[in-house]
């Protein structure tokens, strides 16, 4: 178990710091998003593997990287687009 939790906080930092890389306009303070990515990967492993028990190791890691990537998009800012304004408002 040690040793998959481990794993998952190594994929979460890394889908955390490529969601930096990719989108630093649209997220919060650097340190925020690898925490909550490593964070949220190793929270995932823990629910998937209690759900699924021992010896699936690769579900786990799964299970990890959604609920990793499921709260990397809850720090998602919208994009800075303006809307044109109609000429009724």
């Amino acid at each position: 178990m040690f040793l998959e939790a481990l794993g998952a906080a190594a994929l979460g930092l890394a889908l955390a710091w490529a969601a930096v890389h990719r989108l630093p306009d649209r997220l919060p303070v650097r340190g925020a998003v690898l925490t909550t990515g490593s964070l949220g990967a190793v929270f995932g492993a823990l629910l998937t593997h209690g759900a699924l028990g021992p010896g699936h190791v690769t579900a786990t890691m799964v299970g990890a990287v959604a609920v990793a990537t499921v709260l990397l998009s809850l720090l998602l800012r919208p994009a800075n687009r303006r809307m044109p304004r109609s000429a009724a408002v």
